[in-house]
């Protein structure tokens, strides 16, 4: 082999050894216990009402247990209205969250609907809520929002 040859192989090797390191690295970060993954569905609801709230809502109303018509929070934020859904889960958000927080957002006359939860979104929801724009925000949003870290 030659010098150059040796050279090339060991520079690949390497940018492979590091693109793994990297890709261990982000997936511990993004999966790393947060406090609002120990919590039940109602303690959710009133954390993402308190989030909300601390990230300029004027209002952001929790609303009943059952039978909320898919929105669990009611809010308003510079003249636009808002309908949460809230998603407390261990493992990832498919679509029916998004097709609920469409129904809650129409039926309580909102103008935007927003998934919230502590984890990620399937790449159906995902797509379902870009045809139906609902906003999602996922760990890393809600964690971002979190002022009190």
């Amino acid at each position: 082999m030659s010098k150059e040859w040796i050279i090339y192989v060991i520079v690949v090797v390497a940018i492979v050894l590091i693109a793994a390191a990297i890709v261990r690295f982000l997936k511990k970060v993004r999966m790393r216990p947060l406090p609002m993954d120990e919590m039940e569905g109602h303690d959710f609801e009133y954390y993402c009402a308190d989030l909300l709230k601390a990230n300029g809502f004027a209002e952001a109303v929790v609303t009943k247990g059952s039978g909320d018509f898919g929105a669990d929070i009611l809010a308003e934020k510079d003249g636009i209205t808002y309908a949460v859904q809230c998603k407390c889960y261990d493992k990832p958000i498919g679509v029916k969250a998004v097709q609920e927080v469409y129904a809650g957002r129409d039926y309580y006359g909102k103008m935007v609907g927003v998934v919230m939860t502590n984890q990620y979104f399937t790449q159906p929801a995902v797509d379902l809520a870009q045809k139906l724009n609902i906003m999602l925000w996922d760990r890393g949003y809600l964690d971002s929002m979190d002022k009190d870290k």
